[in-house]
C-alpha cells in the first residue's frame, strides 16, 4: 500500500479535533462536526467516548494532554506518487505546481500504462491553445463570468457561443473534457478539443438557473468469473455505488449516475458479457436490447454485402 493507515480518515479526523484542542478552542458542537465532515455519520458514536475515556486524548472541558499539534508528514514514497500525479498532462491543466517536490523522483511515467479500452483520440492536453482555453473556461467558472466561445463543428462549420459556464468534465472512456454551459436559456455540451478560442465577457444578460442534473439508479446482478468483481469496481469506481454479497461468486450491485452519461454507462455494461445482468430500471433493459439489435442487424448486413 502507498499510504499508511495512519494516514487514514480515522487518524485525520484526531488529528484535526486534537489540532483545535491543543489550541483551546474546541467545542462539544465542533467535535461533531469535524468527525461528521471527515469520518462517518457513526463514527460520532465511537470517537468521542474513546478520544475521552480509551484513549485519554480529550477532557470533559474538550483541553487535551497533547502538548503539540499533530503533523503527519509525507514518506518519499507518498511524494514519489503525487510527483507522478502531478506529471499528468490532465491535472496540469488545473494549474497545480509541484512545489516542494522538486527534487523527488516519479513514482511511474505515463508510458507505464496501457489503456486498451480508451479511444485514442482525446483532447490535445499538451497543446497550448488548449491549455489557454481551458483555464480561460475554469477560471470563468470560478468566478461566475460569461464566456464568448467559438468552436468547429461537424464539417468544419464554426460556431459561436455567448453563453454561462456550469462545469467541466472528464470522459475517461473518450479521454476528452467537457464544458457544461447555458446559452440562450439552453443546456449545451461544449467539447474543449473543438474550442478555438475562448474569452470572458461582461454579463450581457442576468445568470440563469443552473441545469438540474438528471440521475438515474442501475441495478445489476454480477457473477464473480474471470475477475468480474474487481474489473466492475475499476470501470464504475467514478459512480456512487453499493454493493451487497450473497455468496463468494454472486453480488448484487446498485450504480447512480447522470443521465447525461447513460450511453456510457450501457457499452461499459455490455462490456461484461453475461458476467453483469441488469435487473431494473426497465428503461435501461430496453436500451440494451436496442443496441445489440443494432448490432445484429448491422454483422447481418455485413454478411450480405
Amino acid at each position: 500500500m502507498l499510504f499508511h493507515e495512519i494516514y487514514g480518515s480515522y487518524f485525520n479526523v484526531v488529528a484535526d479535533v486534537l489540532s483545535k484542542a491543543c489550541k483551546g478552542d474546541l467545542t462539544g458542537k465542533q467535535l461533531n462536526e469535524i468527525i461528521r465532515k471527515k469520518a462517518f455519520d457513526e463514527s460520532v458514536l465511537e470517537i468521542p467516548n474513546a478520544l475521552k475515556s480509551d484513549w485519554s486524548l480529550l477532557t470533559d472541558d474538550m483541553n487535551t494532554p497533547v502538548k503539540h499539534i499533530p503533523a503527519m508528514p509525507l514518506t518519499i514514497l507518498q511524494k514519489r506518487w503525487m510527483k507522478a500525479l502531478l506529471n499528468d498532462p490532465r491535472i496540469k491543466l488545473f494549474d497545480v505546481t509541484d512545489e516542494g517536490l522538486e527534487d523527488v523522483e516519479p513514482l511511474y511515467d505515463a508510458d507505464t500504462f496501457y489503456f486498451y479500452d480508451r479511444y485514442t483520440n482525446g483532447d490535445p492536453f499538451d497543446d497550448l491553445s488548449y491549455i489557454s482555453h481551458f483555464q480561460t473556461a475554469l477560471k470563468a467558472i470560478k468566478e461566475k463570468r460569461f464566456l464568448e466561445i467559438c468552436t468547429i463543428a461537424g464539417g468544419d462549420k464554426a460556431q459561436k457561443h455567448i453563453c454561462y459556464p456550469w462545469y467541466l468534465e472528464y470522459s475517461s472512456k473518450d479521454d476528452k473534457f467537457r464544458l457544461c454551459v447555458t446559452d440562450n436559456k439552453s443546456t449545451l455540451t461544449i467539447n474543449m478539443g473543438r474550442v478555438t478560442s475562448a474569452k470572458p465577457v461582461h454579463r450581457p444578460r442576468e445568470i440563469p438557473q443552473q441545469p438540474k442534473i438528471h440521475t438515474g439508479t442501475l441495478v445489476l446482478d454480477l457473477i464473480d468469473e474471470r475477475n468480474a468483481l474487481e474489473r466492475a469496481m475499476l470501470h464504475f469506481s467514478h459512480l456512487k455505488k453499493e454493493t451487497v454479497k450473497f455468496d463468494e461468486m454472486h453480488y448484487q450491485m446498485t450504480l447512480h449516475y447522470n443521465k447525461a452519461d447513460e450511453t456510457e454507462l450501457l457499452i461499459r455494461v455490455l462490456s461484461f458479457g453475461p458476467y453483469l445482468r441488469v435487473i431494473s430500471p426497465d428503461t435501461f433493459i430496453e436500451l440494451i436490447k436496442e443496441r445489440l439489435s443494432r448490432q445484429k442487424n448491422a454483422k447481418l448486413n455485413n454478411c450480405r454485402l
